[in-house]
């Protein structure tokens, strides 16, 4: 069985952001694969999706971004999911808008959300895919950067990114991280 993570933040406020494209990836594949959200067993803070075919769980933690590690950890354990068959699916601000980067392992690079799951896991080894969102203007809170919508010229750059992530994500359930890191890594697959 695979678990696949898209990170977010709730509510409405955070709809549409660039910290919300974990989010928007795993709403895409369980649209794809007609899968429901659910409240997680277990008053674990998450939302999740049956994938039966793939036998692959779809989850978008409810907690906030920087929080995520406590639903990963509880979703791991009711699962009983091997770290190398976890896919955590987050933004990046130091990848470029719309590029795709995915590794088996790693540290969290100075995103508070996989820091949080590093931290609660106790272990970095799970694989990521991030997608850039680019870093905006140097004279813009970070924060803010994050939390904010795309802007009209970003909005046909992030859509076609999340569908490729739904594809690489796609690929992770049937086939692991190898394939989807050469296949998915190369700058070309960018442009």
């Amino acid at each position: 069985m695979k678990l696949i993570i898209g990170l977010g933040n709730p509510g409405r406020r955070y709809e549409a952001t660039r910290h919300n494209v974990g989010f928007d990836v795993v709403d895409l594949l369980a649209t794809r694969h007609r899968g429901e959200w659910a409240a997680a067993p277990r008053g674990i803070e998450a939302l999740v999706s049956r994938w039966r075919v793939a036998e692959t769980v779809l989850a978008k933690p409810l907690t906030f971004m920087n929080l995520s590690g406590s639903a990963v950890v509880g979703l791991v354990q009711f699962y009983k999911i091997a770290l190398h068959d976890l896919l955590v699916i987050v933004d990046d601000v130091n990848i470029e808008l719309g590029r795709l980067r995915t590794r088996s392992r790693g540290s969290a690079g100075g995103h508070n959300g996989l820091k949080s799951i590093s931290g609660s896991l106790g272990s970095e080894e799970f694989a990521r895919l991030r997608i850039g969102v680019g870093r905006g203007d140097d004279r813009r809170d970070l924060a803010d950067h994050v939390t904010a919508k795309f802007d009209a010229h970003e909005r046909a750059p992030i859509v076609e990114a999340v569908g490729r992530a739904a594809d690489a994500a796609e690929l992770f359930a049937a086939e692991g991280i190898g394939p989807v890191m050469n296949r998915y890594n190369k700058k070309e697959d960018a442009e």
